[in-house]
């Protein structure tokens, strides 16, 4: 082969390399890429699945953890308002006693202290008085010239009856008889004031210079202000208060926009810091007639039963009342709802023993439940005790 030749084969093969490299230096088209997913899936790696939303968490608990938690099939109730107002608890007026001196003299025979019961008639103490002596004198007295009016009456009429007196000392003798027993009524009277009993002043000879104080109700004794011995006045000072505390006042306040909703007799639920599992009955006793010009609150008394004597005045409590609607809502115990984040949360039970925790949303219901407006529907199971169970094993990680 001449040098000619072999130039003109170089030359022809170095344009046909510079005719591939620039077709493989150009930009990718779609049969490019096609051949690449070709290419890929011939190697068999998959492409990635589309995002979906995770799924709950579910939580297993076995017969022994099912056994300390509570389930409550949702259900709707009536509708209506609640109307909560915080107040005190205070001795109800009617069944309260502050006993004061009749008569001022020294303190005998107290044996009781604060925290005693007391029954109606009971003995309190007994005060030895010289004002007591007098009147006991007094009483003698009236008597003996009652006694004294009625033989001289006698006597009168039998002479007057003889032609031995005249008319006017008959009338005289029977006026004095008149005079004489008013003034022992009026003298018994005292005595009777003074703590004496009726058997005590028809035997007023007997009786002693000491006025027995007694409890007009029956209860507890609330508060002292005497010791044995002290001399006391009759100044407007309780020395002792007894106090019926098997029905309490409880004294709320209410927004003067929920008044028109409340009216005397209407029904009520009270729970206080002490006892915040017991509910006690209450009915509105009065509603008040003025509103407060700083907080735009009125004050509404209500009458409250106290089993067990377990609200003490002074107590906070917290008062629903209940407004009637037509609506129905959904409801749920309070205790069935926890917060995390900001947002509330409740464990549904999806199997007999498989729970999953769902987000709601409530408002306040009253009467320790809540309304639900979203997240559950009727007939749907929930926990509704035990809570913190479910919490903790959620934290442990014992959840598929």
């Amino acid at each position: 082969m001449t040098a000619h030749a072999r130039i003109s084969r170089t030359a022809c093969a170095v344009a046909c390399l510079s005719a591939l490299a620039a077709g493989a230096c150009g930009g990718r088209g779609p049969s490019t890429d096609a051949s690449a997913a070709t290419a890929t899936a011939t190697a068999g790696v998959a492409p990635p699945p589309a995002t979906s939303p995770p799924r709950p968490a579910r939580l297993h608990l076995d017969a022994a953890q099912l056994g300390h938690i509570k389930i409550e099939e949702l259900s709707t109730r009536a509708g209506g308002g609640t109307i909560v107002a915080t107040g005190t608890v205070e001795f109800d007026a009617d069944r309260i006693a502050r006993i004061l001196a009749p008569v001022a003299g020294q303190v005998q025979d107290l044996r009781l202290n604060v925290g005693d019961d007391v029954r109606r008639g009971d003995t309190l103490f007994v005060l030895s008085s010289r004002e007591v002596a007098s009147a006991i004198a007094e009483h003698l007295a009236s008597q003996k010239d009652l006694d004294l009016a009625e033989k001289t009456f006698a006597m009168t009429k039998d002479l007057f009856e003889h032609d031995a007196a005249s008319r006017i000392a008959m009338q005289q003798s029977e006026n004095e008889v008149a005079k004489s027993r008013a003034r022992v009524a009026q003298t018994g009277e005292v005595l009777r004031v003074l703590g004496f009993d009726d058997s005590a002043v028809a035997n007023s000879a007997t009786l002693p210079s000491r006025v027995p104080i007694r409890a007009p109700l029956g209860g507890i004794v609330t508060e002292r202000t005497i010791t044995n011995g002290q001399f006391v006045g009759t100044e407007s000072t309780p020395l002792m208060t007894i106090a019926d505390l098997t029905t309490v006042w409880v004294q709320a306040d209410v927004f003067e926009r929920d008044l028109h909703s409340i009216a005397a007799g209407q029904k009520a639920d009270v729970t206080t810091a002490a006892y915040p599992d017991d509910h006690f009955s209450a009915e509105v006793a009065r509603v008040g007639t003025v509103v407060d010009a700083q907080t735009r609150t009125a004050k509404i008394r209500f009458v409250t039963a106290n089993p067990g004597l377990r609200l003490k005045p002074g107590m906070f409590t917290t008062a629903s009342l209940q407004i009637p609607g037509v609506n129905s809502t959904l409801t749920a115990p309070a205790k069935a709802v926890f917060v995390e984040d900001g947002r509330s949360f409740m464990y549904v039970q999806t199997a007999a023993a498989e729970f999953e925790r769902r987000e709601v949303e409530v408002a306040a219901s009253g009467a320790n439940r809540v309304q639900v407006t979203r997240g559950v529907a009727v007939g749907d199971r929930i926990v509704s005790e035990g809570v913190l169970l479910l919490r903790a094993r959620e934290t442990d990680g014992s959840s598929e």
